[in-house]
């Protein structure tokens, strides 16, 4: 806080940035009951508050030209346009996969805020729940439960040891690929590093460029970008980059990353991962090109390998020690894993509901009161709880206004059904291993978008997707 401070040109000062979803992870640890619903509130508003940057008249127009223009094609709607050449085929079989989920995960959400406005109670405290006090009485319960504080991890994740003994030390077990890097080559800012990528045989397989640092220019969140698509036909290699937005620390000392973080550099990688492991002919049909509900499956398999014991045990030791995370600790926090899915899902699925709520309207239908728009559709999806706000909010909802997901934000637990039951492959097949590895990058990864995406993942898993394994994960067995 005091390193964002200085940057803006406050120094003396703290400065509490805001991360792209609603919840900010700052809530987690701010004791101070006004300053968590200040941060709360700023991140809840952005974007609505009238002004230059207010959002909802241009979000509105938006919509409205979706809508046109899916008319003008013979669509209902923008959702049906958009949906059709994706995995899910039709909005029907996406919003049936949605509400599906819905009840158990509100159900679970709503045992959740009840733990919590005991532990409120427990802690002298006397006021409702509200949305900036989830997160911190979440931690506490979290600590109070497992034993586990997110300062105390800290120490065991540097970003030293997740990036070179954690990401790269799987994807080389997986895959055979090593990592080189390479300062010699000119990148687009000084944070950004150069990796060269070898295959197994020796060969240069492309460059993966790592930007993880937040900094004023640039977007919050964390994506990777292709910026040279493989191609035999042209006879290139991939460019790809991940970026994060991690704080910076003080001059000279560690990068230390949360949990959280951890697993979003896995997740980013994963995506790397299908751009670098691409083999195919055309340019446009390489890596992530591939259907918006199929893009995000890649990326949520390689986050398996977080608490893999082989992968966890040679990247989380302590940085000043060299010490492993100790083992009961290591127990808490795959046991914690479970702990908070129902506050998660519902987040998402209000998120996931309000995007469809926005693309399946008509062209006829204008939309003055974007708050009042956004209310009604939570509360008809049933997804309406007043702690648990979406994951985002029209205003700021970058994902399905600038960035590409309209009608598609469904897609990361659509993907996450293939996920959860490619994990069960690797779990019954050894896990770890070449063979496993090769396996997945040939039948699925290496394809790209060349074939049926649905066709590889059969020719992976060797049937259809099965949606048990998610609803377990997610404590979602009773839907």
């Amino acid at each position: 806080a005091a390193e964002a401070a200085t940057a803006r040109g406050e120094p003396g000062r703290y400065a509490l940035t805001l991360s792209l979803p609603t919840a900010q992870p700052v809530l987690s640890s701010l004791e101070n009951r006004d300053l968590r619903e200040r941060v709360y509130r700023a991140s809840r508003g952005r974007g609505h508050r009238g002004g230059e940057y207010d959002n909802t008249g241009i979000l509105t127009e938006i919509a409205r030209l979706r809508a046109e223009r899916a008319a003008l094609l013979g669509y209902p709607h923008h959702a049906a346009y958009a949906v059709e050449e994706q995995t899910a085929g039709t909005v029907e079989a996406a919003l049936g996969m949605l509400h599906r989920l819905v009840p158990a995960a509100v159900a679970n959400a709503r045992e959740e805020a009840a733990d919590l406005a005991g532990e409120i109670a427990a802690s002298g405290a006397d006021h409702d729940l509200e949305p900036w006090d989830w997160a911190f009485y979440a931690e506490r319960v979290r600590r109070r439960r497992y034993d586990l504080d997110d300062a105390e991890l800290r120490p065991y994740f540097e970003l030293e040891r997740v990036l070179h003994d954690g990401v790269f030390f799987a994807a080389h077990r997986l895959y055979g690929l090593t990592f080189t890097e390479r300062p010699d080559l000119p990148t687009y800012h000084p944070d950004v590093r150069t990796f060269e990528v070898f295959d197994a045989d020796g060969s240069a397989l492309g460059l993966f460029l790592a930007d993880h640092f937040a900094r004023p220019s640039k977007r919050g969140g964390a994506w990777m970008n292709t910026y040279r698509d493989q191609s035999r036909l042209l006879g290139r290699a991939p460019v790809v980059v991940n970026n994060l937005n991690l704080a910076r620390p003080p001059e000279g000392g560690p990068v230390l990353l949360s949990f959280d973080e951890v697993e979003t550099a896995f997740h980013e990688f994963g995506h790397a991962l299908h751009g670098l492991l691409s083999d195919v002919r055309y340019p446009t049909l390489s890596g992530t090109h591939v259907p918006r509900d199929f893009v995000e499956f890649p990326s949520q398999v390689n986050e398996m390998w977080v608490l893999h014991p082989e992968v966890l045990g040679n990247y989380a030791r302590h940085h000043r020690t060299g010490e492993p995370l100790p083992e009961h600790t290591v127990r808490r926090l795959v046991e914690s894993r479970a702990y908070g899915q129902g506050f998660a899902t519902t987040e998402y699925l209000a998120a996931a509901l309000l995007d469809l709520a926005w693309h399946t309207l008509d062209g006829d239908t204008r939309v003055d009161d974007v708050a009042g728009f956004e209310a009604h559709a939570l509360e008809k999806a049933g997804v309406a709880l007043d702690a648990v706000p979406p994951r985002y909010g029209s205003t700021y909802f970058a994902h399905i206004f600038s960035n590409g997901y309209a009608a598609g934000y469904y897609s990361y637990i659509w993907s996450e059904v293939l996920d959860a039951d490619s994990v069960e492959f690797f779990r019954g097949n050894g896990g770890l291993t070449r063979e496993n590895g090769e396996h997945y990058r040939r039948r699925l990864l290496a394809r790209g978008g060349s074939t049926d995406p649905m066709a590889a993942f059969r020719d992976f898993r060797g049937r259809d997707p099965e949606i048990g394994p998610l609803l377990q994960r997610r404590g979602l067995t009773g839907a």
